[in-house]
């Protein structure tokens, strides 16, 4: 069975967007984690979105500008395979893409069986949510920036039971960026 992991970046104080619904505070830092999200772009780990997601990256990754500023990771995204969960959305443009309908966390389910490669979820909040809810989630990758902007968007926003995880490991990067990764409590 594949595995489910999430990666988001968060400020201290534990949001994943602003109250204006943006990410412009998180600073893309140094080359440390440049190399760090090139490493993981070629992962071959299939990646998921929700609708919001998945519109500011198709917006992004296939640009030139991404080529020219993040080679190695619009690389990663472009060729990766890539599920986006939508009420909404038709088709999408951006290669390798497909769209699910439906309800999330059957679909979520069916795919943790079917996968022959691991998921990931970037971004996406409202869908971190809903799977960790009902315990779809293997593994959590915060990338906490060191800055606290007062209030905004949990990553956990409408979860309704209390989550318990365990720091399985933690690594500090020069720009004071940490990325904490965690399992669920068994």
């Amino acid at each position: 069975m594949a595995k489910l992991s999430v990666f988001n970046f968060v400020t201290l104080d534990g949001y994943y967007k602003d109250v204006n619904n943006k990410t412009d505070w998180h600073k893309h830092g140094g080359e440390e984690e440049g190399k760090f999200s090139a490493e993981s772009a070629q992962s071959g780990s299939m990646l998921i979105f929700g609708r919001v997601t998945y519109d500011m990256m198709a917006g992004f990754w296939p640009s030139p500008m991404a080529h020219e500023m993040f080679p190695a990771v619009a690389d990663g995204m472009n060729k990766s395979e890539k599920i986006v969960f939508s009420k909404k959305m038709k088709k999408a443009d951006w290669s390798n893409t497909k769209v699910v309908n439906g309800n999330i966390v059957e679909e979520m389910k069916k795919l943790k069986k079917s996968s022959k490669t691991d998921l990931t979820i970037l971004g996406s909040g409202s869908i971190v949510a809903q799977f960790a809810e009902v315990g779809l989630i293997d593994t959590y990758m915060f990338m906490v920036d060191p800055i606290a902007i007062g209030s905004g968007t949990s990553i956990f926003k409408g979860m309704k039971r209390q989550l318990n995880l365990k720091l399985i490991s933690s690594r500090a990067f020069k720009s004071g960026a940490v990325l904490n990764t965690y399992e669920p409590h068994k």
